[in-house]
């Protein structure tokens, strides 16, 4: 009883935080919108400011959503990463899926410097590259999996894969042009900013399957996160539902890496805080815990990027590897003492 009445305050803090850094991610920037307009927008569709209208419709809502969206498929990927590996500094992109995407936006961006395929360098043409280099690493990677049996191996085998993809990357910038090595390198400093209306119609379904298998996988992570064989004992198929884990992870990563770049140490310090906090390993309560966490915790990072009040946009990837840091330093000092 005290465990459910713990729960339900931890989950009450969490929406109330995300209702409220929400709120600030919309109203804060370098422009600032009035919170009575902001009110009066969402009860009768009134603004005295235009411009803050289209910047609130065409930027900041999106943006909001995009945040929500990164945030949460990063959280549940990591949390999924970390129970099926049972290494507490397994991450979504240990798979490789973030090296993949970087390889495919690296092929669009040099192609488009070097060809003139300017459609290439689009900002959908830059997404679907993404969506297809995650998506080629995610079928060598799942296409593995079916036939080794060791988990161990398989880790070593898709950091490999990784290293191999990002020294391909690697070499297309060195043969790629100023305009193309500077145009890479912002996008791998990650950015909520670049989704639009048109681009969360692909976005939103992506992640929200995502999810859903995370969530429908949530009591047989439960028992992989003793051990295999003990899964194995219960009659579960490790190979099958490893494919389906590793599917639903590298939709969630490459997606969130798509859109909005890479994003590191979300998806491995937030489902150490999340089992911190709520002092369990039911991935029932983990999993929806992780999606509230993770987006507040992105949202955040979004609201320190912005400098508020500034003209200025600071990396959204330096922010959160700057709050993930300790974060990971924690863990790793107590790792000893770490059960997942």
């Amino acid at each position: 009883m005290r465990d459910r009445s713990r729960n339900t305050f931890l989950f009450s803090l969490l929406i109330m935080g995300v209702v409220l850094l929400s709120l600030l991610d919309v109203m804060l920037g370098s422009v600032s919108i009035p919170f009575s307009d902001f009110i009066a927008f969402f009860t009768d569709g009134s603004f005295t400011d235009e411009t803050n209208r289209s910047i609130l419709l065409n930027f900041r809502i999106p943006k909001l959503v995009s945040a929500l969206l990164a945030g949460s498929a990063l959280a549940v990927s990591g949390l999924q990463m970390q129970t099926v590996f049972r290494n507490p500094l397994a991450g979504p992109y240990i798979l490789g899926i973030s090296s993949g995407a970087s390889l495919g936006v690296a092929i669009v961006l040099m192609g488009a410097s070097a060809f003139g395929w300017t459609f290439l360098g689009s900002k959908v043409g830059v997404v679907l590259a993404a969506l297809v280099g995650s998506f080629f690493v995610l079928m060598l990677i799942l296409s593995v999996s079916l036939r080794i049996r060791d988990i161990t191996t398989l880790l070593i085998l898709g950091m490999m894969f990784g290293t191999a993809v990002s020294a391909v990357t690697s070499l297309l910038q060195y043969f790629g042009s100023e305009t193309s090595l500077r145009n890479f390198v912002i996008w791998t400093m990650g950015s909520l900013g670049g989704v639009g209306r048109e681009q969360l119609v692909l976005y939103i379904p992506l992640v929200i399957s995502g999810l859903l298998m995370a969530w429908f996988f949530a009591r047989p992570l439960n028992v992989l996160g003793i051990g295999e064989l003990y899964a194995r004992s219960l009659g579960y198929n490790v190979k099958r539902l490893r494919f389906l884990i590793f599917l639903s992870t590298s939709i969630l990563a490459g997606a969130t890496t798509a859109f909005n770049g890479p994003i590191a140490f979300i998806g491995i310090a937030v489902p150490h805080l999340v089992r911190m906090s709520f002092r369990t390993s039911n991935h029932a309560i983990l999993v929806p815990a992780s999606i509230l966490t993770g987006a507040a915790i992105l949202l955040l990072c979004d609201i320190i990027a912005q400098l508020p009040g500034s003209a200025m946009v600071i990396p959204l990837n330096s922010v959160a590897s700057l709050m993930g840091i300790p974060v990971v330093v924690y863990i790793v000092l107590r790792s000893k003492r770490v059960s997942i």
